[in-house]
């Protein structure tokens, strides 16, 4: 092996590399912020809904009823503890996922070589790298051997590409061969060289895209400001019916205090706590869900988004495809064959010298993809036969050049005497080494354009021999044979084409974005299975657009190639000025402002970078695309959940508001009590934040269209409908107090068999709002366990307050006859039979 020089250089004194530390600093990005437990807290309780609480709460400690104040106040310590248990478990998990140390880095100072921690790396340092290294600063390459780097954390391109010690001209950007630039993060595949760091931190062309991070700003999802604004709405309401009640109760009856017990019984009945109750354990159960599936959730309320997602943006390299080369074809002897991961596939016989040369011109222990490639393809196939010579002795390394693209290995086996060369390269550099004649080299040249049409990476492959002791200087000495061609592909996910499918099921369009050739983008377009993969729009046709062509070039394209990260950024924006609600996916760096950016954005948890998790809302803790769907379908499913819940708290509020505040407006005894209300909410409460959160999805939620991202949670049917059955329970409970006055019932009796009809009735309501579409005996064929711990518990409460005397005069009830509570009862059940009835008419409308 040619080794590299290094005596001539020196580096940085240990004194002036310390003396630069100080003055630059580390060589580090800053992380984002780490909320604390009181941060977390700080959030929560600014959110008005916690402060309505709270004050409803402290209005109790004043009139002295601590036990009220208590059960209000408690409801905020909950949602405050899921909120702090989800927030810290979720930046625990990510912060698990971050590599534990920097990266080490070998640097010259003093004429001397020093292993240091590559945060300690300074502008000036001297850095060797070699095979396997990862690149701890930018740089400029000063003395290199055969030195090939994979930048695709940074361009999204699996194929490493060769560097070259020359003139510093130019523009420093990452991808292309033969310049002298080295990017922090990249990784070193072959070769060694020695390198002077030109930029670290946040100067790196890594940090320039923190820094188009931090100047981003992430949206608020649609449905946490539409909760707020329903909650400061009814808010408004209880507080102006609070002043009405008491003010109308202390004119009329002289009981000023009564009257203020009256308002803080009817605000108890409309203040909307269960909204934000909802909304947290909701969204906090939700995430819990997911990361069953390995979906980790950084930012709660994209659940809700994802269920909305219009278009899903994705990178190629390491998301569509596994960002591992793979041997693809093989062409020798004027026969191609075409090789399948998926199938077990013998190698035919005309193709053995070829892979077998092929693997000869590598390394014995590869840093190099493709070599990687060519060794395992030849462990399966080759496995037992003539063709591997492990026991061979390498001689001498060729490396390639700037002027021949072509390295050669010379061996010697055990019993031979004549060295055997293995050379791989660039077509026309093979070509040129065994002397074709152009009529050949044009034939071979018409092969790899058909080969790279494929989205094929080609080298070729030739031997030859020499019997000298002494070898030649050069590899243009020996006389080659040409053996063939070898292309190699990124394989697509084996899942990757169903889950795509499924989004297209599921009325999402799916956008391909890659640093990758057009022909390579639209070969694995068509392996994916996108609907448009003619139209390939690339990132020089964009830079040539303006800002309308763009908006009009990315609502027809489904494939977008040799896109610069800046771009990627580019095509979201447009997507949303489209009135798209865009999910983006990726893995790298370089995806990280997109990701940000988007409504939702995705990264991968295994390949994917600190940058890229740390600017998305979900991660794929397996970097299983086919997670994807699983999340829109569990997006859906929540909204769905979450809007019969809210319709369910409307509802059930409307007769506790109609009881509370009919007695103070028609002079009647006051039917419900603090104590009623609170029995309520610890029905309401579980039923709307873990019954309906644990309903499972209706069966076609992953075959309609996204909603329309303007569409409120609750709409003008929906709230319509949940009036119209607040109001049918509140007609029921009415007349059944009626009913109780006018038989002689004293005002203890009638409140009693007035709780148990509200009680029932609301039972009644969970059954009916299960399912919008099916009726309640389908929706308890349904297994929801939680359902059924609200519904016995529920019954069993009620049961203990209506049979002893202590809680009987706790609620200020009476004994009533058994006859009184089944009418009560069947009342309850009855108050939801029309809607029972709707649900039925609209399926018979929309059945064929």
């Amino acid at each position: 092996m040619v080794m590299l020089d290094i005596s001539a250089f020196t580096g940085l004194s240990p004194e002036e590399a310390g003396r630069r530390l100080q003055q630059e600093g580390y060589n580090e990005l800053p992380s984002g912020e780490k909320r604390g437990i009181l941060g977390i807290i700080t959030g929560v309780v600014r959110e008005p809904m916690f402060l309505l609480l709270v004050a409803a709460g402290l209005i109790y400690f004043i009139i002295g009823d601590v036990q009220e104040g208590l059960i209000l106040l408690s409801f905020v310590l909950v949602i405050i503890g899921i909120t702090v248990y989800q927030e810290r478990k979720t930046e625990n998990a990510l912060e698990a996922l971050r590599n534990l140390s920097s990266p080490r880095a070998l640097v010259i100072r003093g004429g001397s070589r020093s292993r240091i921690a590559g945060r300690e790396v300074v502008r000036g340092d001297l850095m060797l790298v070699s095979e396997g290294d990862r690149i701890a600063a930018d740089a400029v390459l000063l003395a290199g051997n055969n030195l090939m780097v994979d930048e695709s954390l940074l361009t999204g391109e699996s194929v490493p590409v060769r560097k070259f010690p020359g003139p510093m001209e130019g523009e420093r950007r990452p991808g292309g061969d033969d310049f002298p630039w080295l990017f922090s993060g990249t990784l070193v595949v072959q070769g060694q060289g020695v390198a002077e760091v030109t930029a670290i931190g946040t100067n790196t062309e890594m940090g320039r895209i923190g820094r188009a991070l931090q100047r981003l700003e992430r949206e608020e999802t649609k449905l946490h400001g539409e909760t707020a604004r329903i909650v400061r709405s009814i808010a408004l309401i209880g507080l102006l019916l609070f002043a009405t009640v008491v003010i109308v109760y202390g004119i009329t009856r002289g009981d000023w205090l009564n009257g203020l017990l009256a308002g803080i019984t009817l605000a108890m009945a409309i203040l909307p706590e269960e909204f934000p109750v909802v909304l947290t354990v909701f969204l906090a159960l939700g995430a819990w869900r997911l990361s069953k599936v390995n979906v980790l959730t950084r930012h709660v309320p994209a659940i809700e988004t994802l269920g909305a997602a219009t278009v899903l943006c994705v990178d190629k390299t390491g998301t569509l495809t596994l960002n591992r080369m793979t041997v693809a074809r093989l062409e020798a002897q004027g026969q191609i064959f075409a090789c399948d991961i998926r199938k077990d596939q013998s190698l035919p016989e005309p193709f053995h010298e070829l892979l077998e040369f092929a693997i000869l011109s590598c390394k014995k222990d590869p840093f190099d993809p493709m070599e990687q490639a060519l060794l395992q393809k030849g462990c399966d196939d080759l496995d037992g036969t003539e063709h591997l010579h492990r026991d061979w002795e390498l001689v001498q390394e060729y490396p390639l050049s700037r002027e021949l693209l072509a390295m050669s290995n010379v061996w010697r086996s055990r019993t031979g005497e004549e060295y055997v060369i293995a050379a791989k390269g660039a077509p026309e550099a093979i070509a040129d080494l065994c002397h074709l004649s152009p009529a050949d080299a044009q034939a071979v040249g018409v092969e790899v354009e058909k080969l790279a049409a494929e989205g094929l990476r080609v080298i070729a492959v030739a031997k030859s021999s020499f019997g000298k002791k002494d070898l030649p200087d050069g590899q243009h000495e020996f006389s080659f044979t040409h053996l063939g061609l070898i292309g190699f592909a990124d394989p697509v996910r084996p899942d990757a084409a169903d889950a795509i499918g499924e989004c297209y099921s599921a009325g999402i369009r799916v956008v391909m974005i890659t640093g990758d050739y057009p022909a390579t983008a639209r070969y694995i377009g068509r392996e994916i299975g996108l609907r448009s993969v003619e139209e390939v729009i690339t990132g020089p046709q964009m830079e040539s657009m303006d800002n309308r062509a763009v908006t009009g070039a990315v609502g027809k394209a489904d494939i977008f190639a040799r896109v610069v990260p800046e771009q990627k950024l580019v095509i979201v924006e447009a997507l949303k000025q489209n009135g798209e609600v865009v999910a983006m996916t990726g893995d790298g760096v370089n995806d990280a402002p997109a990701l940000k950016s988007a409504n939702i954005g995705i990264a991968m948890g295994e390949r994917g970078t600190d940058v890229a998790r740390e600017a998305s809302s979900l991660v794929l803790l397996d970097d299983n695309f086919a997670s994807i769907v699983a999340a829109v379908r569990m997006g859906r499913r929540i909204y769905d959940n979450l809007k019969k819940a809210m319709a369910y708290i409307i509802s059930v509020h409307v007769p506790i508001a109609g009881i509370s505040l009919a007695p103070v407006l028609l002079g009647w005894p006051l039917i419900l009590l603090p104590v009623h209300v609170v029995f309520l909410e610890l029905i309401i409460d579980p039923a709307c934040s873990v019954v309906f959160e644990a309903e499972r999805a209706e069966a076609d939620v992953m075959q309609r269209s996204p909603r329309d991202p303007g569409e409120h949670l609750l709409d003008k049917q929906t709230t319509l409908l949940a009036l119209a059955q607040g109001l049918g329970v509140l007609a029921v409970v009415l007349a059944v107090y009626l009913s109780a006055v006018s038989r002689g019932l004293d005002t203890a009796e009638t409140r009693t068999l007035t709780f148990v009809t509200i009680v029932i009735a609301n039972l009644a309501l969970i059954c009916t709002n299960r399912s919008w579409t099916e009726s309640i005996v389908s929706s308890l064929r349904k297994p929801n366990l939680a359902f059924w711990w609200v519904m016995g518990g529920t019954l069993f409460f009620l049961a203990v307050v209506l049979a002893f005397p202590f809680f009987q005069e706790i609620f200020q009830f009476a004994p009533v006859g058994p006859r009184e509570i089944l009418g009560a009862l069947c009342a309850g059940v009855l108050s939801v039979t029309w809607f029972e009835i709707y649900k039925a008419l609209k399926r018979r409308a929309i059945q064929p």
